[in-house]
């Protein structure tokens, strides 16, 4: 009532009730209703209606005490898998992926899921002409469910691991105690593709106009063999590639140019290093702050670095003691690109604070304001708690800057935010 009084548009199917069974009446009652609406919704919020309980429940570290989200159960649908395809990934991992009959779910057409193992397989009794039921875990992700044998005709093939890689023809093993079947080849094409894409992404070296379809045609063209080919590339090599116009091409060149300044975090990443991610780069980047030093890092140096368990620790020093690492690496450093940590030349106005950023900004994307805290000294947080120094908050901010007004934490505006470091 008062965010009507005050003008604000709210949703007409909103109720108050005073009965704990009311409000799960209506949940089941709305779980049922969710197709009669002409957008699509996950769930219901349940919110304590009163705001000096709402204050008086406060918050933990991650939500407020005073509301719950209920999430409705996931739409499943019954569909056929039509075959089952395996795809290789950057780390040689083969991937199962179920054809399926396509169905409509949840507001799209699916017609693939991925079935992650043989063991999930198995366990689900999934066979090539079975009917299937599936859902959009999170209502977002193609998951299948189960299946239903209830349906079988006979005709139905039970699914097999191939023993060869079908990218390259490479035996497939599973080492024990993964779930996983890998290609041994360290030159599967499939590898080197998937590689390159990883290496290009935006969390890695960032080469934006370098998708899938592109890495793809300069695979093919001969162009380039691994991700260190980038910056050998031309002008005159990108135009004859398809769509590939002169603006797209200068565009890209230039990424691949700027890409060079990354800095130490991100390349790690861009390695592609089993168990090794994004968090794991910058731990890395920051304890050893060259890659020469990271290359000569022993299995016990790394287990004693907080935050890298002995998977990664073994990981890391597989991969730099193999040759086609140092070879790859010396063309890396031979085209100019940054190997060392730095020291930010940055004032360090934000060091030991923890900053979270919310909402939509006008000037930087996510990753660019989170980098430039990280340059003065702060740390770029995910979640608001009583240690958070400041709240940076654009358009449509929505729990986190509650939960900041809630603890009493400052909230700064973009341009509160551009004053402060003086850009």
């Amino acid at each position: 009532t008062y965010l009507k009084e005050q003008g604000f548009v709210v949703n007409p199917e909103y109720k108050v009730f005073s009965d704990i069974e009311e409000v799960i009446t209506y949940c089941e009652e709305m779980a049922s209703e969710r197709h009669r609406f002409p957008y699509d919704i996950d769930g219901l919020v349940i919110k304590v209606n009163e705001f000096d309980l709402q204050q008086e429940l406060g918050f933990t570290t991650k939500s407020p005490r005073w509301a719950i989200s209920y999430k409705f159960p996931a739409e499943q649908v019954e569909t056929v898998v039509e075959d089952i395809i395996i795809r290789v990934g950057r780390t040689g991992v083969l991937t199962p992926t179920a054809v399926l009959k396509a169905v409509s779910v949840a507001g799209s057409t699916v017609s693939r899921a991925t079935l992650h193992n043989l063991d999930n397989i198995r366990d689900k009794d999934i066979r090539i002409g079975d009917y299937v039921l599936l859902h959009k875990a999170g209502d977002v992700i193609p998951e299948v469910v189960r299946g239903l044998p209830e349906k079988r005709t006979g005709e139905e093939r039970l699914f097999e691991m191939p023993e060869l890689c079908p990218e390259c023809q490479s035996p497939v093993l599973r080492e024990e105690g993964e779930a996983a079947y890998r290609c041994q080849s360290i030159i599967c094409p499939a590898q080197q593709r998937e590689g390159i894409i990883h290496y290009v992404s935006r969390d890695a070296m960032a080469i934006d106009g370098l998708g899938p379809a592109v890495v793809q045609q300069l695979l093919d063209a001969g162009l380039i063999k691994d991700a260190a080919d980038l910056y050998s590339l031309t002008f005159d090599d990108l135009t004859p590639v398809e769509r590939m116009g002169k603006k797209s091409a200068e565009n890209l060149l230039r990424a691949i140019e700027d890409s060079k300044g990354r800095g130490l975090a991100p390349l790690i990443f861009a390695l592609g290093i089993r168990h090794t991610g994004e968090k794991a780069g910058k731990i890395l980047a920051q304890t050893f702050g060259s890659m020469e030093k990271l290359q000569e890092a022993t299995l016990e140096e790394l287990q004693g670095i907080p935050d890298v368990g002995p998977a990664m620790a073994e990981s890391v020093v597989q991969f730099f003691s193999l040759e086609s690492t140092g070879d790859f690496l010396v063309k890396l450093h031979a085209a100019g690109v940054n190997m060392t940590a730095g020291t930010s030349t940055k004032p360090q106005i934000f060091a030991g604070k923890s900053i979270v950023v919310t909402g939509s900004l006008e000037r930087w994307e996510r990753r660019e304001i989170e980098t430039i805290i990280e340059e003065y000294g702060g740390k770029a947080a995910s979640s608001v708690s009583k240690k958070t120094a400041f709240v940076v908050a654009g358009e449509k901010a929505g729990s986190k800057l509650v939960k900041a007004q809630g603890l009493g934490v400052p909230i700064l505006t973009e341009e509160e935010f551009e004053q402060m470091i003086k850009l």
